[in-house]
């Protein structure tokens, strides 16, 4: 009976409702305690101890890897970035890896346009000032007469494109690989560099994956090409940005604001200047908000281990069906 670790913070909820599916396919549920993910240490820990994973952003680095083996066969990431797995030292290892493309990207896309809406419209800042007795009326902007800059063209970075073109914006687009030529003349899509792009953008969405050529893609010079009244979002993942530039960045004036859902150390630490800046709107990572995408993913995560563990599941569908999350 193989056993499986159990470390997905958004499946872990679902336990019980899969509980039969786990017996029907015979698999053991090894479930730990879990904020936000497992680190290098606590994965060491439970080394040898399981066969397949359903994981979050567990932090599965070749040390971890070489520690697992022989015994891990397949390593099933809930959702669609696998940034926090080294994927060579899988390959290396014969350690199979299940992801979801395309997980999350209209939830993800919602909350840019929300955070746009929400600094060009003041809603937030306007409620705060009602709220204490004040009459205060501040100054906001249609989208229509501003510039997005999106850096990473992907699924999520076209679906951003693709809302903010219903609002009249000017697009200016991104990234390391060339973009289909019909989406850029459909949606008006001037491609350009990186630094062109934030010296022009009055919303700057991170849309990237996390790899060598986006670490710490924003900092401290990148910063300093923007605009002053920019604001920068930050959907993507937490060290594509520099955090200690970001807030040096806010405090000094450099840029208007941000509004990030990802952080370089996860939770964010309640010692983080964030906390305290009235220009920052934070949210717990959970920019992928959306049942019907999580039950989605839910059962593709887990189709994904079955098949790496060598277990049939054409039936899987049928459980889908029986069961309500």
């Amino acid at each position: 009976m193989p056993t499986i670790l159990l470390s997905a913070p958004y499946m872990i909820p679902f336990r019980q409702a899969f509980q039969p599916v786990f017996e029907h396919y015979g698999l053991d549920i090894l479930q730990v305690k879990v904020n936000e993910r497992l680190e290098e240490d606590d994965l060491l820990a439970l080394a040898g101890q399981f066969d397949g994973t359903l994981c979050g952003d567990d932090r599965y680095t070749a040390r971890v890897l070489e520690a697992c083996v022989p015994r891990l066969k397949i390593i099933s990431k809930w959702g669609t970035g696998i940034d926090s797995i080294d994927q060579a030292a899988c390959a290396r290892l014969g350690i199979k890896i299940g992801r979801t493309p395309n997980a999350f990207t209209l939830p993800v896309a919602d909350t840019v346009l929300g955070y746009m809406l929400a600094f060009a419209r003041r809603q937030p800042w306007m409620d705060r000032a009602m709220k204490s007795g004040q009459w205060q009326k501040i100054p906001g902007r249609s989208l229509s007469e501003c510039t997005l800059g999106v850096i990473g063209v992907g699924n999520c970075g076209k679906a951003v494109i693709r809302r903010a073109r219903a609002f009249g914006m000017t697009i200016l687009g991104t990234d390391i690989i060339e973009i289909a030529p019909d989406f850029i003349r459909e949606y008006g899509v001037e491609m350009t560099t990186l630094e062109d792009l934030l010296q022009r953008a009055d919303f700057v969405s991170l849309n990237c994956d996390l790899n060598p050529t986006s670490q710490h893609l924003v900092n401290a010079h990148t910063l300093s090409l923007m605009k002053p009244d920019a604001v920068l979002i930050n959907t993507a993942r937490g060290p594509v940005v520099d955090e200690t530039a970001l807030v040096s960045a806010l405090q000094n004036g450099v840029i208007a604001g941000a509004a990030l859902d990802v952080y370089e150390q996860e939770p964010l630490p309640s010692t983080s200047p964030l906390l305290e800046m009235d220009n920052v709107l934070l949210a717990p990572h959970n920019a992928n908000s959306s049942p019907a995408a999580w039950e989605r993913v839910h059962w593709n995560t887990l189709r994904n281990l079955l098949e790496g563990l060598g277990i049939a599941c054409a039936d899987l569908s049928d459980w889908r069906k029986r069961i309500a999350l």
